[in-house]
């Protein structure tokens, strides 16, 4: 390996008929140009009852072989080591992709939903061996160095370790050696298949919320059996698992290096593999500290590297304030592999996108332009930059003294200070660009006529409804009594602009951060907060990022009282009519101001005033329509690769 720094495996759920394609091509080798060491494809599922996702690759089929042998090639050319993840996740499979029971040690229920699992007979683990094996071999012939076991999450190979999923009374399981058998069968075998040069690796997690699943001090004694037989030549240590999905891969909630420590003990008992730390190691600077501090011989970088592909090579130029930095949102990751799509990045919306927009750098103009951006939020921010990048000379003209417009107010709300860092990031990278930025700069018509743009693009944003309308009551565009006061918006709250009293009743129509993390913010500063919502839980949208669960947690330990399943039907100004959807009764709440977490209104004017008048407009971002930031970002960059 050229360094250290890796980026590890991850379900980017591109395949097309179960084939790597130009997506995935594109994908992988701009981590490789931007200099990843080691890049651990996506896992093959070994088997027809290991299939997990819609874009899993095609299990037992030689086909998949030469498209993988273009991406290693490729890859290859730019010093990259290749490996590939093998896995079967057992009693948790998803039987709508699969067709196929779900095959494990012992029949536990699945952790994915509510269905059983199949007990495997002794004829079906030893197909099951032979499965890793020939897929190991497949790998190999499509040019892979070595491939990676996936053990972590209690995927199958860990059921058969932990007491907890092994039940087994025949040589398979009771026993220490007994429960080691299977895995020691499937590393044989691929020994035998591979050869003596071909890598192999295991990846493990470690769950402290569970330590009755495999606590660290019996995957220390795991670990060490393995490495006194030399089975493996590495092991990837991470966190989380299907028992609490949200250490996973963890959100802004949870501390950076998380994985490192779990790392560090498993490095302690290891005398011949080599220890690969991940889960949160969001920098270069954490990466530096895990490697020199002896806790790993390497790291991953995932969310790192989607967000910014060239993240090692910056890091290794001296570049690292030049790093797009990840926000642990996991929005556009996780959040779209969770409803089975293709993954792609808030913050960086060519993920998965490169064999259409190419990477960075960006292609140069051939005629370059004077543009106009009007609006310094995250739409405008990331077209005056990409505009710039490719050889236009732009003003952006921000109407307040700050860029970041509401996603600024977002990065204000507690643990969501990485906003604020990709801000800045995004004032640095325009000033290096000559991006001519005119704070306190109201645009009106007549000043967009004056300029003499060649290219003009609106990023006016949205403003926070007056109305106080929610989706669940659309007979009422106006909610009743909002004209009695005492009312303002999230973002009124955020901007340091609202005046609150004791008691204040959060009434959360988005079930985003916008109601959840002003909540937050205002038990923090000592509020009595109660948050109503129509959804049947707080923070509906965020389950998709795996950071709803423990945000509940941090709003009940602050004292946010919870009303779910209800609609505020009248706002008295000192008192509130509130009805549950499930009883259907009506009941009447006293509270000292009333907080808004409703649907924006997009700032629409210029664009009215402007249109039809020949000029080259492009409207982006919450001026189209009031949505959340990826689509801000993403049409951003649209616009300012198509100009």
């Amino acid at each position: 390996m050229k360094h250290r720094l890796n980026f590890g495996a991850h379900t980017a759920n591109m395949s097309e008929g179960g084939l790597p394609r130009e997506r995935h091509f594109g994908y992988y080798l701009e981590r490789s140009k931007g200099g990843a060491a080691m890049i651990v494809v996506e896992p093959v599922p070994v088997h027809k009852t290991a299939v997990l996702t819609r874009g899993n690759f095609l299990h037992d089929d030689d086909g998949i072989i030469p498209h993988f042998k273009k991406i290693t090639d490729a890859c290859h050319e730019n010093g990259t080591l290749m490996i590939q993840q093998l896995y079967h996740v057992g009693a948790h499979g998803d039987w709508d992709n699969s067709y196929e029971p779900n095959w494990s040690p012992s029949g536990l229920p699945s952790l994915h939903d509510t269905d059983g699992s199949h007990a495997m007979s002794q004829a079906e683990i030893e197909q099951i061996v032979e499965s890793f094996a020939l897929s190991a071999r497949r790998a190999m012939q499509a040019g892979f160095d070595g491939c990676e076991l996936m053990a972590a999450y209690n995927a199958l190979i860990e059921q058969f370790w932990s007491p907890a999923t092994n039940k087994r009374n025949d040589q398979y399981g009771g026993s220490f050696e007994n429960r080691m058998r299977f895995s020691r069968e499937v590393l044989t075998r691929i020994r035998e298949e591979t050869g003596p040069e071909f890598i192999i690796g295991i990846a493990i997690s470690i769950d402290p919320a569970y330590e009755e699943v495999l606590s660290l001090g019996q995957q220390q004694q795991i670990a060490a059996w393995h490495d006194q037989r030399r089975l493996y030549d590495y092991v990837s240590v991470g966190t989380g698992s299907y028992y609490d999905f949200t250490r996973l891969i963890p959100t802004v909630l949870y501390e950076d290096k998380l994985g490192p420590p779990y790392a560090e003990a498993i490095k302690q008992v290891v005398q011949y593999a080599k220890v690969q730390a991940e889960s949160h190691i969001r920098t270069p600077e954490n990466a530096d500290y895990v490697i020199a501090s002896g806790q790993a011989d390497m790291v991953s970088i995932v969310r790192g590297q989607i967000a910014d592909p060239h993240l090692a090579n910056k890091a290794a130029a001296g570049k690292a304030a030049d790093i797009r930095p990840c926000i642990s949102c996991n929005h556009q990751c996780w959040g779209r592999r969770s409803r089975d799509y293709w993954i792609s990045c808030l913050i960086n919306p060519s993920a998965g996108r490169e064999f259409e927009w190419g990477g960075e750098p960006y292609r140069k103009t051939d005629h370059a332009k004077n543009i106009l951006v009007v609006g310094g939020g995250p739409a405008g921010l990331e077209a005056a930059r990409v505009a710039a990048a490719r050889g236009h000379a732009v003003t952006l003209a921000e109407a307040s003294s700050e860029l970041g417009g509401q996603f600024r107010l977002a990065g204000l709300q507690p643990r969501r200070g990485q906003i604020l860092d990709f801000i800045n990031w995004y004032v640095i990278q325009l000033d290096q660009l000559k991006v001519d930025v005119q704070y306190h700069t109201l645009m009106e018509a007549d000043d967009v006529r004056a300029c003499g743009a060649d290219a003009v693009i609106l990023a006016t944003g949205s403003q926070p409804s007056e109305t106080g309308y929610q989706r669940c009551l659309p007979g009422f565009d106006v909610l009743p009594g909002i004209e009695r006061g005492k009312v303002c918006a999230v973002e009124d709250v955020m901007s340091r602009a609202a005046q609150l009293g004791a008691s204040v009743l959060l009434l959360d129509d988005s079930g985003t951060w916008r109601g959840a993390g002003t909540a937050w913010y205002l038990a923090e500063k000592g509020y009595k907060v109660c948050l109503l919502t129509p959804d049947p839980y707080v923070a509906r949208e965020l389950t998709r990022t795996s950071a709803d669960i423990p945000l509940r947690e941090k709003l009940t330990k602050l004292g946010v009282e919870f009303i779910t399943d209800s609609v505020l039907l009248e706002w008295r100004g000192d008192a509130a009519v509130i009805k549950s959807f499930l009883s259907g009764v009506e009941s009447l709440r006293q509270f000292d101001s009333l907080v808004l977490a409703c649907v924006n209104t997009p700032e629409k004017t210029l664009q009215q005033e402007l249109t039809g008048e020949g000029l080259p407009i492009h409207s982006i971002g919450d001026c189209v329509s009031p949505r959340q930031a990826p689509a801000a970002i993403y049409e951003g960059r649209r616009v300012a690769l198509a100009i």
